[in-house]
C-alpha cells in the first residue's frame, strides 16, 4: 500500500528572494581612466620647455601643444583630460547604481551617498586649488568641482530610461547655448577682463557671444564668486574659465551613462562598438557643423555645448579603442601601466595636482641641482618630470599591491 505523502513534503520549496546580478568590471573603463590620469600626471614633464629649448622641432613642438590647453577655440589631446573623466563618471554610473540595488540598499540610503560624494568632490576641488593661496580659493571651475555640482541631478537621471536622459541632455544644451546667445555681446576691456581688445582669438558676429570674459557666464562669477570671502574681488579668471560650466558638463556625463549602458547590456561586443563608432562620429560632426556654421563655437574653457557634442564624440571613439583592444581582442596585461593608475584615479589626481611640484622640488634636494642635465640643458624638465612621474606611478603601484584603492 502506497504512503500518503505528507503535506510537507508536497509542499513548494521556498522562493528566495530575487537578487539582481552585480555587474563585472570592464577592464577597458579603468584603462581610459588610467589613459586619462596619466596625461594629467605627465603634466610634471613640462614638454613646453623643452619645445622652446628646441624652437625648430617640429616633434618637440607637437608634444608641447597636446599637453598644453589651446588659449580659446578648438582642441588639443590635453583638452580632453576634462571631458573623458567626467565622461567616465557617467559610464560608470550604471554600473554603481546595480552594484548598490544588488546589495539591497535603499533609494534613501542611495542619494544619502549621492549628496556626501558631491560634496566631497566639490570640497577636494576647492582644497586642490587653495594649496598655493593665503587662504581658501573658492573656485568652483576645477574638474573635481564641476563634477561634484553635476553628480546629484546626473544620479537622478539615472532612474530614468534612454529616452529621458536624450531628451534631458539636449535640453540643457539648448538652455545653455541659448542664455549665453541673448545675453549682450560686451566689448572686451584688459583693465577689467584681462583680455586685450583685438585679441586674435576673439569671435565676431552671433560667435562673439562666446568671447573670453566678456561673456554670461563671466558675468555669473563676477557676482557668484565675490559672494565669499577673497582675497580681491574678483573681476576675471585668467584662463577664462567658469562656473556655469558644470550645467554642459553634466551634458558630458549623461553622454558616458549611455556607453556605460550598452558595456552593462547583454549586447555583442561587436554591436557595442559599432554603437560606440556611431555615437563617436556622429556627435563630432555635429560639433565640428556648429563650429564652423558660427551657430556656436567650440571652446572648452566655457564648455559650449558645441564642445560638449564634439568632446562627447571623442570620448566615445576612445572608449570603442580602448574597449576593443582590452576587452574584445584581449590585451589587458599590455596595459597593465594604465590600470595601475585608473583603478586609483582619485588619488591618481591627487597626487598630479597637489604633490607634482612637491616631488620635483624633493629630487633636487636628495639629488642635488645638476642631476637633471644628464642628457643636456634642453631635457632638463624631462628627467626630473618622468622621475616624478615614476615616483607617483610606484605610489599607486604599491597601493595597488596592497589594494588600497581611495574611492568616494
Amino acid at each position: 500500500m502506497n504512503a500518503i505523502p505528507s503535506a510537507a513534503a508536497t509542499a513548494p520549496p521556498p522562493v528566495k528572494p530575487a537578487v539582481l546580478p552585480v555587474p563585472g568590471r570592464i577592464a577597458s573603463v579603468d584603462i581610459y581612466r588610467g589613459f586619462v590620469m596619466l596625461l594629467m600626471m605627465a603634466e610634471v614633464l613640462n614638454l613646453q620647455k623643452v619645445s622652446a629649448a628646441l624652437p625648430g622641432s617640429g616633434f618637440w613642438s607637437f608634444l608641447a601643444f597636446n599637453q598644453s590647453h589651446v588659449p580659446w577655440a578648438g582642441c588639443s589631446l590635453h583638452d580632453m583630460i576634462q571631458p573623458s573623466f567626467s565622461f567616465l563618471v557617467g559610464v560608470a554610473l550604471p554600473f554603481s547604481m546595480a552594484a548598490r540595488m544588488a546589495k539591497g540598499e535603499s533609494v534613501a540610503a542611495m542619494w544619502r551617498h549621492t549628496l556626501v560624494r558631491s560634496l566631497i568632490l566639490i570640497l577636494l576641488g576647492i582644497f586642490l586649488r587653495s594649496m598655493h593661496s593665503e587662504q581658501t580659493n573658492f573656485t568652483f571651475e576645477d574638474t573635481l568641482t564641476m563634477i561634484g555640482l553635476g553628480y546629484p541631478f546626473l544620479f537622478a537621471l539615472g532612474f530614468c530610461n534612454t529616452k529621458t536622459r536624450i531628451v534631458a541632455c539636449a535640453a540643457i544644451l539648448f538652455a545653455y547655448w541659448l542664455a549665453f546667445a541673448l545675453y549682450p555681446v560686451q566689448d572686451a576691456g584688459e583693465a577689467l577682463t584681462g583680455v586685450p581688445p583685438g585679441w586674435e582669438h576673439n569671435f565676431e558676429s552671433f560667435a562673439a557671444h562666446w568671447n573670453k570674459n566678456t561673456n554670461l557666464a563671466w558675468a555669473f562669477d563676477t557676482w557668484f564668486l565675490n559672494l565669499f570671502p577673497r582675497e580681491s574681488p574678483f573681476l576675471y579668471n585668467g584662463g577664462g574659465y567658469a562656473t556655469l560650466s558644470f550645467i554642459p558638463t553634466l551634458g558630458t556625463m549623461i553622454l558616458g551613462t549611455f556607453a556605460g549602458q550598452a558595456l552593462k547590456s547583454d549586447d555583442a561586443p561587436q554591436r557595442r562598438i559599432r554603437m560606440f563608432l556611431y555615437w563617436g562620429i556622429g556627435l563630432l560632426v555635429a560639433g565640428l557643423l556648429l563650429h564652423v556654421s558660427g551657430i556656436c563655437p567650440i571652446v572648452k574653457r566655457i564648455w559650449t555645448p558645441s564642445w560638449t557634442l564634439a568632446s562627447g564624440g571623442g570620448c566615445f571613439l576612445f572608449m570603442a579603442l580602448f574597449y576593443w583592444l582590452a576587452d574584445v581582442a584581449g590585451y589587458k596585461r599590455a596595459f597593465f601601466i594604465l590600470t595601475v593608475i585608473g583603478v586609483n584615479s582619485i588619488a591618481a589626481y591627487v597626487l598630479a595636482d597637489g604633490f607634482g611640484g612637491f616631488l620635483k622640488e624633493s629630487l633636487y634636494i636628495h639629488l642635488g641641482r645638476t642631476y637633471d642635465q644628464v642628457l643636456g640643458a634642453p631635457y632638463a624638465t624631462l628627467v626630473q618630470g618622468f622621475l616624478a612621474l615614476a615616483l607617483m606611478w610606484f605610489i599607486l603601484y604599491r597601493m595597488y599591491r596592497r589594494k588600497i584603492f581611495i574611492k568616494i
